[in-house]
């Protein structure tokens, strides 16, 4: 959900841009605002809480809010129920939405929902700019997501980088994005070990782990798998209290490692180098952005093992994602890893 806000604000961005005196509202999830905190190119940003799905009459009374607004265009993005209703009932006279996505009344413009990219922006960006690119006649469209931090912001994280024993002039800071937003898109421990471990022997770098307080077990026990030499690389308690604090910590490191999830996007939006390991059934081609192979890199199992995905659907792989992720052993991408290393640190 971060990365789809994230990478949807784009959207804004470039209509902002090419209607300076328009208004443009971004309706997000509560819990997503850090990465749309500071953006210039948004005007309001409107609020869908968990409440609107627990209780139709708040939902409703939301659709009502909505509708008074007076929106001359509605874009969804998203293409659920809710997004899709929102849409619909908004009343807007231009309702934008995707060919065969979402609930199809909703929408009196539709656009495709390609199934394969057309270039390294990849489809989550391609299928977004399918989205406007009708409505941009003057400016040249910018398909790159951005995160606004002020001055003050990112100088507040370097005397935190010192307390850590952290020297930002002499050494690389590398994030590692140890756990997935669940289990099924989460690299196997041992594996994510091993990973670490060849990390952690490239000289000068001190490592990072992105977890939650809540996650704090999960880290440690990775951090204890780690051999003796690789912990002394790992800063384990220098994570972000809250979403914008680990914006604002990622802002100081080289580049980011691991699995797929907002980490990896707030990285590519920081401009940092990214090396991405996608879940078996989760499709690589949809989500992989930028992958240009050298500044940001996607591995997946398929890419190693495409015989394993032959006239298979994507419920199986979802079903069994333990089996397919013991098949997905780092020795498949260590090299690629290397490289990526050495080319960017």
């Amino acid at each position: 959900m971060i990365g789809d806000v994230l990478i949807s604000s784009m959207i804004c961005e470039n209509l902002k841009k090419e209607y300076p005196d328009a208004q443009v509202d971004y309706l997000v999830n509560s819990f997503t605002t850090p990465v749309i905190e500071k953006n210039p190119y948004i005007d309001n940003v409107i609020l869908f809480e968990d409440k609107f799905r627990a209780n139709y009459i708040s939902f409703f009374k939301f659709l009502l809010q909505i509708r008074r607004k007076k929106y001359d265009i509605v874009i969804d993005p998203y293409a659920k129920l809710e997004s899709s209703l929102i849409t619909l009932f908004s009343g807007a006279q231009k309702r934008i939405g995707y060919l065969n996505k979402g609930l199809g009344i909703a929408y009196n413009q539709k656009e495709k929902h390609h199934n394969k990219p057309k270039s390294y922006y990849g489809l989550a960006i391609e299928r977004r700019i399918n989205l406007f690119e009708k409505l941009i006649k003057k400016n040249t469209i910018d398909p790159f997501p951005k995160l606004h931090l002020l001055e003050s912001e990112k100088a507040e994280m370097i005397p935190v980088f010192k307390q850590h024993g952290i020297d930002l002039a002499s050494e690389k800071v590398i994030m590692i994005s140890i756990l997935g937003s669940e289990v099924s898109k989460t690299y196997p421990e041992d594996y994510m070990v091993k990973l670490i471990d060849f990390v952690a022997e490239h000289d000068a770098v001190k490592i990072l782990f992105n977890y939650t307080p809540k996650q704090q077990k999960e880290a440690l026990s990775i951090y204890n798998k780690c051999n003796e030499k690789t912990k002394q690389h790992i800063i384990l308690d220098l994570i972000g209290s809250d979403l914008r604090s680990f914006i604002k910590i990622m802002h100081h490191c080289s580049l980011i490692i691991g699995n797929d999830g907002g980490a990896v996007n707030i990285a590519k939006a920081l401009q940092k180098p990214s090396f991405t390991i996608f879940s078996p059934w989760i499709k690589k081609e949809s989500w992989s952005i930028f992958d240009d192979g050298i500044i940001n890199k996607a591995v997946h199992l398929n890419d190693y093992q495409p015989e394993l995905f032959k006239e298979k659907k994507r419920k199986e792989f979802h079903e069994n994602y333990a089996f397919y992720y013991k098949a997905f052993q780092p020795e498949f991408f260590m090299q690629e890893l290397d490289i990526f290393l050495k080319n960017n640190l």
